[in-house]
């Protein structure tokens, strides 16, 4: 198969990026296989020349021994210039350092290009990058700008299946503008499919040039096993075993609580708490921490012994599960195959997603502290200055008693339901369709 790119949202802001008078270096961060490279290596057509360092390539030694023996970035590129017999021309020249994470020296490098050498585009990515940022929390505050990268979107989706007039219309439509019951349950549809497969660009790609949903799946199997594989390269004293177990666990409790007796019997508490921790550094999970939700910002009241965790894609979730492609496909709602979870998670990936690249946000849910209270909303967000309850439904029914309850004892204005219904409103709740999550607040 071809390897044709498939547009991303953060391409816009890439290109905005290389025509600024004023540049700082670029960090392209996430997990591993979102297409960080590729992303890169399209932005490079942009320019007259590119140049690729990939620092976990064979060969890389020399590259590497430039940037251990000088801090000085035009020493730099005249170097690395001659070693790899290329030019590197400030303004028409793109150098991308890729898998950075593997030479400490050169992430340092990048506040220098800031200071003496600004004219010249630089970016750099790595996919256990934020292992070795750990280990240098201030190598360059305010140097460097940081882009954020995820999976795809359902609206990138949409757009690498040639359906962008649909993508448009999911964007213009809103709780007072819904879409027809046709467009709605196109809509639907392809959100199914889409929860299938998953946002892994390689997946992505085999379903957008003709493959089948069974050959997704086995791209699906490989990546899980690619994953696996990364463990063992996590600097940590936890075992692979161990990150096997909770990444198993993280998925089995998906929307809710994670507790960690149901992770094993055997481990104790430090190694599930360090390895939840290096899942999260790498990307692959994303927490949901509760909140008191009194005031803004919601991050103040937030309690981190109270969370969940999502995996960071649908595809690898409902593999993993195995769940039945048959009933995903023929079900008229998400609920009568894996109660909700999967929409929940959908949800809370899609929030993330459309956050802006340079900026991402923290997710929260609220749980009502009382005993014997089962009072729970899926997610708060702040959505311009309102703190907003959001409930999610797999299908297109269900009480909202939670959200009611939470609304009344704060005395908030309203609240959003997400479920398979159209755009819609009563009362004091906002409904949104599962497929326009990324709406949410805009």
């Amino acid at each position: 198969m071809s390897t044709t790119y498939l547009s991303r949202t953060i391409d816009r802001e890439l290109i905005e990026w290389k025509k600024a008078a004023k540049h700082k270096p670029l960090l392209l961060r996430g997990a591993r296989q979102v297409g960080k490279s590729s992303t890169v290596k399209e932005l490079g057509k942009q320019f007259d020349s590119f140049l690729e360092i990939n620092f976990e390539a064979k060969g890389s030694e020399s590259a590497k021994a430039v940037f251990e023996r000088s801090s000085n970035p035009k020493r730099i590129c005249d170097e690395l210039s001659l070693i790899y017999g290329k030019p590197i021309i400030a303004g028409r020249t793109l150098l991308f350092l890729d898998e950075i994470q593997s030479c400490i020296p050169a992430i340092s490098s990048l506040r220098f290009f800031y200071e003496d050498y600004p004219e010249q585009h630089i970016i750099a990515a790595g996919s256990l990058l934020e292992f070795a940022l750990e280990e240098l929390p201030s190598f360059g505050v305010g140097r460097i700008r940081s882009l954020f990268l995820y999976p795809f979107s359902f609206d990138e989706y949409l757009r690498a299946m040639g359906m962008n007039l649909l993508a448009d219309a999911i964007q213009k439509a809103s709780p007072e503008k819904p879409l027809s019951d046709a467009v709605h349950n196109k809509c639907k549809q392809e959100l199914v499919r889409f929860i299938l497969i998953g946002g892994m660009p390689e997946v992505v790609a085999t379903y957008a040039q003709g493959g089948t949903l069974l050959e997704c799946q086995k791209v699906l199997d490989d990546l899980t096993f690619s994953l696996y594989d990364d463990f063992s390269k996590y600097k940590a004293r936890v075992p692979s075993s161990r990150l096997r177990e909770v990444f198993a666990s993280v998925i089995h409790q998906t929307s809710g609580k994670f507790t960690y007796a149901q992770v094993s019997q055997d481990s104790n508490h430090w190694q599930i708490k360090k390895s939840v921790g290096l899942l999260e550094l790498a990307g692959i999970v994303y927490p949901v921490t509760h909140t008191s939700a009194n005031g803004l910002p919601l991050a103040a009241e937030m309690n981190t012994k109270h969370r969940k965790f999502l995996i960071f894609d649908t595809g690898i979730y409902q593999r993993f599960l195995k769940l039945n492609l048959g009933e995903l496909l023929t079900a008229e709602s998400l609920e009568q195959v894996n109660k909700g979870a999967l929409a929940e998670l959908f949800v809370g990936l899609e929030l993330l997603k459309s956050a802006p690249s340079n900026s991402p946000i923290l997710l929260h849910y609220w749980q009502r502290e009382k005993a014997g209270s089962n009072a729970e909303v899926d997610y708060v967000m702040q959505c311009n200055a309102d703190i907003v309850p959001v409930e999610v439904k797999a299908g297109t029914k269900g009480s909202m008693q939670s959200m009611f309850q939470f609304l009344s004892e704060k005395e908030y204005a309203y609240g959003i339901r997400c479920s398979m219904e159209n755009f819609g409103t009563y009362r004091n709740v906002k409904v949104y369709p599962l497929y326009a999550a990324s709406r949410i607040g805009k």
